[in-house]
């Protein structure tokens, strides 16, 4: 699929690199198709990396996409150069004024703080408020998961014991539903969080459809609303050595992490980790790009 961003944007040439069809201003001008606009709010620390995740992930579908990345004017990141972030992001104030197919709002380490004790809570759940009326479906990622169904349906959250960390089987349920057709009955997803939902909760509420959930972990893929909410608890989108890095910087810093499940051969840190996450992954954006942006979003807003 034709992925269109800023021609200047440093994780372009690394999509390119890897076969990944970027399109330019100049030649998207020249497509007579209705593109479908997706809007990144971005509240993960390393931002560079978050968005090559997340495009590679955006990557497998027919559709022109076209991305435009916000983020958090309440607080402003420190791991990601202020050049970057002036350079290729937009704020809310500059968005809010038009319709948007999609919105994807990313992870963020916050989980051991209450909701309301983020900095940037309320202009949150201002884009959250917003999203209702200007937004055709809006995709959660791990901790936004959590504070979308904790704002949006009143689902609480609650500590674990150690960090979840590692690569977990899921269920599928509800087969027929298109966020997960084509899905095997069981697939793997990537997990790295200190927190989870109330399951109970989850199930127990009439708006929400759990389409997999894990054992260990709990619900997966929640579809709030017929579609207009989609929450994932996890991070399908993480690269092979996301979690590698993420283990190796809690031992640097002293933490004593347990070594994530099912990720390195032997368990064996020394080894390189097999990434088998991946079709499945692609398999979520691209039915959620097509069944509940796509085929759900007017040809014309206006």
């Amino acid at each position: 699929m034709p992925i269109r961003i800023d021609n200047d944007l440093p994780v372009k040439k690394v999509l390119e690199d890897e076969n990944i069809f970027v399109m330019d201003d100049r030649r998207a001008g020249t497509q007579d198709i209705r593109p479908i606009d997706i809007l990144i709010l971005n509240l993960m620390p390393l931002k560079e990396d978050t968005e090559l995740a997340l495009l590679r992930s955006l990557s497998n579908t027919p559709l022109q996409v076209n991305i435009t990345f916000i983020r958090t004017m309440s607080y402003t990141s420190t791991h990601t150069s202020l050049q970057h972030l002036e350079r290729f992001y937009s704020d809310f104030e500059h968005v809010k004024n038009r319709k948007w197919d999609g919105l994807i709002i990313t992870g963020a380490p916050v989980e051991k703080m209450d909701f309301e004790d983020v900095d940037y809570w309320k202009e949150l759940t201002e884009i959250m408020d917003w999203s209702e009326k200007n937004v055709t479906s809006t995709f959660h990622i791990c901790w936004a998961a959590q504070a979308g169904l904790y704002y949006r349906y009143g689902i609480k959250k609650h500590e674990f014991k150690e960090k979840l960390s590692g690569i977990y089987k899921n269920i599928t349920r509800h087969k027929s539903d298109p966020l997960v057709r084509g899905f095997d009955d069981t697939f793997f997803a990537p997990q790295s969080r200190y927190t989870g939902v109330d399951a109970d909760a989850v199930y127990a509420n009439d708006r929400l459809k759990t389409c997999a959930y894990s054992d260990e972990c709990g619900p997966f893929l929640i579809i709030g609303d017929g579609g207009k909410n989609v929450f994932v608890t996890g991070h399908p989108e993480y690269d092979t050595f996301t979690l590698d890095t993420e283990y190796k910087r809690d031992l640097a810093k002293g933490l004593n992490p347990s070594i994530p499940v099912n990720y390195y051969p032997d368990d064996d840190p020394s080894k390189p980790p097999v990434k088998s996450w991946r079709c499945h992954a692609n398999m979520l954006y691209t039915n959620w790009l097509n069944y509940y942006v796509y085929q759900a979003t007017p040809f014309d807003w206006k």
